[in-house]
């Protein structure tokens, strides 16, 4: 993966941020990050070019977590992906987003990554993964500006975090995601992959209020050139969102 200068991104994030842009890529030619809030309408279930899955708004949330089975998503193309992920914030607050997730690609291959918006994201260069791997994601925001991102690999027992000093943001704790998302390459959307379906066991955010779930949240669903391409919903605890 080749790595654009940040000075660039933050400059197109900071641009992007009030026409709340899609998300960016792990791949094309510049150091991928997600920035800005979701596009989508107010109906349910709500829409977005890029994001599906559930969202839950609240207060002083410090700790979001799931686990999902990695997908097999081989369409020979190369180009086409999708990525799950795990945060706090980037909804209804748009100062910043703490998150950790994994990207599957249409060549079969696969990323682990965290994130602190506006920063790029940056690959655990240590993690591997295949199809059918448990994939325990967890972020945790010691404070505002202060925070982990882990990654577990349950079938093989592999476990990777970082730590998160220093942050150029600060997050508000008011939003809680389970997400599978479209990303962005050089100011477009990738080609979205055919993941199948994934879907969040073990979802939970620690907030004030105590625990929640997926259950009862926002629900979103990926709608692109009036097409849906999602659907998202939730039974117990768990989040699956299915490529349709």
């Amino acid at each position: 993966m080749k790595y654009a200068l940040l000075a660039a991104a933050v400059a197109s994030l900071a641009s992007a941020l009030p026409q709340t842009a899609g998300r960016v890529a792990r791949r094309g030619g510049s150091r991928p990050h997600h920035h800005s809030a979701p596009r989508k309408n107010t109906t349910y279930p709500q829409y977005s070019s890029n994001w599906a899955g559930a969202v839950q708004i609240g207060s002083g949330f410090t700790v979001v977590s799931g686990t999902i089975t990695v997908p097999s998503v081989n369409t020979g193309d190369a180009n086409a992906a999708a990525s799950a992920w795990v945060g706090i914030d980037g909804d209804t607050c748009q100062t910043a987003i703490l998150q950790t997730g994994v990207s599957f690609y249409g060549d079969g291959s696969f990323d682990a990554w965290y994130e602190w918006i506006p920063d790029y994201s940056y690959s655990f260069s240590n993690f591997g993964m295949s199809a059918g791997d448990q994939v325990r994601m967890t972020v945790d925001a010691t404070s505002k500006k202060t925070g982990v991102a882990t990654l577990e690999n349950l079938s093989t027992g592999q476990k990777v975090s970082h730590t998160f000093k220093n942050t150029p943001s600060t997050l508000c704790e008011t939003n809680a995601e389970w997400i599978v998302e479209d990303f962005e390459s050089g100011g477009n959307l990738v080609p979205f992959a055919n993941f199948g379906s994934v879907t969040f066991t073990d979802a939970y955010a620690t907030g004030s209020s105590g625990t929640v779930t997926p259950a009862g949240a926002t629900i979103i669903d990926i709608r692109q050139s009036g097409t849906v391409l999602t659907d998202c919903s939730t039974s117990g605890s768990d989040l699956t969102c299915t490529y349709v």
